[in-house]
């Protein structure tokens, strides 16, 4: 058997080498989708230079790993910029230092103390105002009436005022005042559906802001009048304590199935955007109602009416139910509200009809291999009785777009991201996945995708130019 071949395999690589290859691959892809303008400086990937954004500022910052690339052994270098904001916080980004696992992590808990310094900062750097602020403020409480006035702070820059519509309804202004006031328009914080916009002039005063105000109020009340009659004669699942600037309501219909109402505050009794929540063969026949019965809709009579005789129900009564005649807990996470949110998506089987949150179907549905995606949508077998339903996806007008029949179907929640300091081949691979109907983070972005963007020389020479230009103003110290 001299000829014989003798087949020669190399060794498998051992387990706790491999899942240490694993964790470093992972902690590189996670650094690399939070922290796109640090880039490594050499193979061995034990010099990070390049910026950490916090508020919308790049700061400049360089890190030095040892060949272990223990975080406790590491050094931080910082532009003179990021260490002057950092100033006191040295010793937590030590500690923060000592006790992180790797480098993204140690990165996380520095953005979150450069944050929390940049705005102490601002905070502590506030130039007072000149004597006569004060003295023409107080006049201009008195003229207005003191009893109008519900809070001041100590500094007089922040003041709430109190007034009440035609219909009873309490309502505040906020008003944050300027160094410069009246020279320049204080800040006004208000719950109104609509923006709030103050015509201002250096001889205007609180009187002025406070009668904008009520006019403002005046031509809010049939919105307000519209939704409190909702509120009080329908069951909203959705908000449990609207606030005044919510336009939307959530209204139960019966057991598992509801409607989101979509108001315009400017024509409250116009007709609302629909969007039907439930099962499909209960909400089917209430879409087919709407389109046909649309033209009984009367501006001249209530939302609610209106309503009521174009899908021909009578909305059940909040007084004559329990919270828990509408309760269903996700069959997912087990919960009723998840980051506010309540279950609205319901199996179609009539046996099953199991509600599930958004994000938990959507989770859930990516995980299993007999799911399929099309653009944003997935569609996937129910996990509780494994049947092919179809209910309309969340997000959508109902009518204007279906689920395949025989599916399960559920979009993800888009995140918006403000992307013009991302460098350019980043932005332009999530204009791509948009194009295609995949509104994707960077941290989204499939990692082979990332892997093969940060390996092009464009990103690599964007940031080195930002590097170079950097280093032209300020040393590291």
């Amino acid at each position: 058997m001299c000829g014989a071949r003798r087949r020669i395999t190399r060794p498998p690589i051992p387990l706790p080498r491999l899942h240490r290859r694993r964790t470093m691959a992972e902690m590189e892809a996670s650094l690399l989708r939070q922290f796109p303008l640090l880039l490594p400086q050499n193979r061995a990937k034990t010099v990070y230079e390049g910026f950490i954004s916090a508020q919308g500022r790049d700061f400049h910052l360089k890190i030095l790993l040892p060949e272990d690339l223990q975080m406790k052994n590491a050094r931080l270098l910082c532009s003179w910029q990021l260490k002057t904001i950092l100033n006191g916080y040295h010793q937590i980004v030590q500690q923060r230092m000592q006790h992180s696992p790797d480098l993204m992590s140690f990165m996380m808990e520095l953005k979150m103390v450069l944050e929390v310094a940049l705005k102490n900062k601002q905070e502590l750097y506030a130039p007072p105002p000149p004597p006569q602020f004060y003295s023409s403020l107080m006049e201009e409480i008195g003229t207005l009436g003191w009893d109008k006035l519900v809070y001041v702070d100590t500094c007089l820059s922040t003041i709430k005022l109190k007034a009440e519509d035609a219909s009873g309804r309490k309502h505040l202004i906020t008003l944050k005042l300027k160094t410069k006031y009246p020279t320049e328009s204080p800040d006004c914080v208000v719950d109104f559906p609509v923006s709030f916009s103050v015509s201002w002039t250096p001889q205007s005063s609180l009187i002025s802001i406070y009668s904008q105000f009520l006019a403002a109020l005046e031509s809010l009340k049939a919105f307000w009048d519209v939704m409190d009659e909702i509120d009080e004669k329908t069951w909203v699942l959705e908000p449990e304590k609207p606030t005044r600037s919510a336009t939307t309501r959530r209204i139960a219909l019966e057991n598992r199935a509801s409607i989101n109402i979509e108001v315009d505050p400017r024509h409250p009794t116009m007709l609302p955007e629909c969007c039907f929540l439930g099962a499909d063969h209960v909400v089917k026949p209430l879409g087919i109602k709407l389109s046909r019965n649309i033209h009984l809709w009367d501006p001249e009579n209530s939302l609610l009416q209106n309503l009521k005789d174009v899908l021909e129900i009578d909305f059940p009564a909040r007084a004559n139910l329990e919270k828990s005649d509408f309760s269903m807990d996700c069959g997912i996470c087990y919960a009723y509200q998840l980051d506010g949110a309540i279950p609205d998506q319901v199996c179609d089987n009539l046996q099953c009809g199991q509600p599930f949150h958004q994000i938990c179907l959507y989770e859930w549905l990516r995980g299993l291999l007999t799911s399929r995606q099309s653009f944003n949508i997935i569609f996937g077998e129910c996990p509780y009785c494994s049947k092919e339903e179809a209910p309309p996806p969340p997000s959508c007008v109902y009518g204007q777009h279906q689920g395949r029949p025989g599916h399960l179907a559920v979009r993800p929640v888009r995140a918006l991201t403000a992307v013009s300091s991302l460098p350019r081949p980043l932005r332009n691979a999530m204009l791509w996945f948009e194009d295609k109907g995949r509104f994707l983070e960077p941290h989204q972005l499939p990692a082979a995708v990332l892997q093969s963007l940060r390996g092009s020389g464009a990103w690599k020479n964007e940031v080195s130019g930002r590097l170079e230009r950097e280093k032209k103003k300020s040393h590291l110290l």
